[in-house]
């Protein structure tokens, strides 16, 4: 029960976080990077490698990245060989007020397994997702006073992880699509083997105020792809990737299109996304409310009552969008109603058909 009554406060002292972000296109999107383990804590020693140092390579390296793009800010949960509690980095993440969290870690296994996979809170659906979730939780056993810390949560039950899910109820759906971007990264941008996005209970995840995903970059215990990640190479291509997705889903949520990441893309190659007068006349306006890597049937008790929605699919995620505007005004209107019925999280996009386009000011204006 006090489970219950922790994650119900949380609740609700966050609703209205989402309105505010998605309202602001001008302020700065804060990102935590997590780089997981430290310190006293190795990590897995998969072929003897340290994941702490290999993570917390990658997470030096994003933020670099991120650093050089105009409207982000970077906040690290540590840049060195230290020990943070999960309650620690949760701390940074919410004194940070940011607009997402992302905690990088490498998996061991005791197969040959290899790939990547993204991770959100959730009920693990099978005995790998909890054989994971249980090992990263494990770190708390580190801590003097890990009982009375996290009110009891023994990683090593099940049970104790369904009064998790309560935590990071409001941002399951933003946080599903800034896992998606990152798992499309890694399997567009690095041809990595897909291990999809999946949901489980992951303390680290818990207390956090915003949208949170867990990057499970690889396998140390694999030969190959180990000393992949214990490469200069390795470590660039991942945290390229990972910051190339956080950029996407940044550009989603303000209603841009990602052209590339500074670093990457030349003045002079810069492409505008605004469309023309005539384009901008069969725009129309659609509020995405849900995201899953589930096909739901289009009925109105999977959706709180909704009747007018529309699902599209990309790469192994179905995105459903409430109703079709032909003003972006009308599409914001329709937001607090959306909000009343529990979404919210919900945020608009303009397409073209089915293709996706930006949002300019001139759309806004109309």
């Amino acid at each position: 029960m006090r489970f219950i009554k922790i994650a119900l406060f949380f609740i609700a002292t966050v609703s209205s976080f989402h309105l505010k972000m998605y309202a602001q296109n001008d302020k700065l999107f804060t990102v935590v990077i997590d780089a997981g383990h430290g310190g006293k804590d190795p990590g897995n020693r998969g072929n003897k490698y340290y994941e702490k140092k290999i993570v917390l390579n990658i997470a030096l390296k994003t933020g670099a990245i991120l650093e050089k793009e105009k409207g982000v800010n970077v906040v690290y949960t540590r840049k060195s060989d230290k020990y943070v509690t999960l309650n620690g980095r949760a701390s940074v993440a919410n004194k940070a007020k940011a607009d997402l969290f992302v905690s990088i870690h490498c998996d061991a296994h005791n197969s040959n397994a290899y790939g990547a996979g993204t991770f959100v809170l959730g009920l693990h659906r099978n005995q790998d997702n909890f054989r994971i979730s249980q090992k990263e939780n494990a770190v708390i056993f580190l801590e003097d006073n890990y009982e009375q810390e996290y009110d009891g949560f023994d990683p090593n039950n099940p049970e104790s992880v369904i009064s998790l899910v309560l935590m990071q109820e409001d941002y399951l759906n933003q946080s599903i699509e800034a896992a998606n971007y990152i798992q499309q990264s890694f399997v567009k941008n690095l041809k990595r083997k897909n291990r999809t996005v999946k949901q489980a209970g992951f303390l680290v995840l818990r207390n956090t105020y915003m949208p949170s995903v867990l990057v499970e970059t690889g396998f140390l215990t694999n030969s190959k792809e180990g000393a992949y990640l214990n490469s200069k190479r390795g470590q660039t291509e991942i945290s390229r990737a990972i910051a190339k997705a956080i950029m996407e889903y940044k550009s989603s949520l303000y209603g841009t299109l990602f052209t590339g990441l500074v670093m990457d893309t030349a003045p002079d190659k810069i492409t505008s996304a605004t469309s023309t007068n005539s384009s901008a006349a069969a725009t129309a306006f659609r509020i995405q409310i849900a995201a899953s890597t589930k096909k739901m049937a289009l009925k109105p008790y999977n959706f709180k009552g909704l009747t007018d929605v529309s699902r599209i699919k990309t790469g192994s995620l179905y995105r459903y969008y409430y109703g079709s505007f032909s003003s972006y005004k009308s599409a914001r209107k329709a937001i607090s109603t959306l909000v009343k019925k529990g979404y919210k999280g919900a945020y608009i996009k303009a397409f073209e058909g089915n293709n996706e386009v930006s949002i300019t000011h001139e759309m806004k204006s109309k």
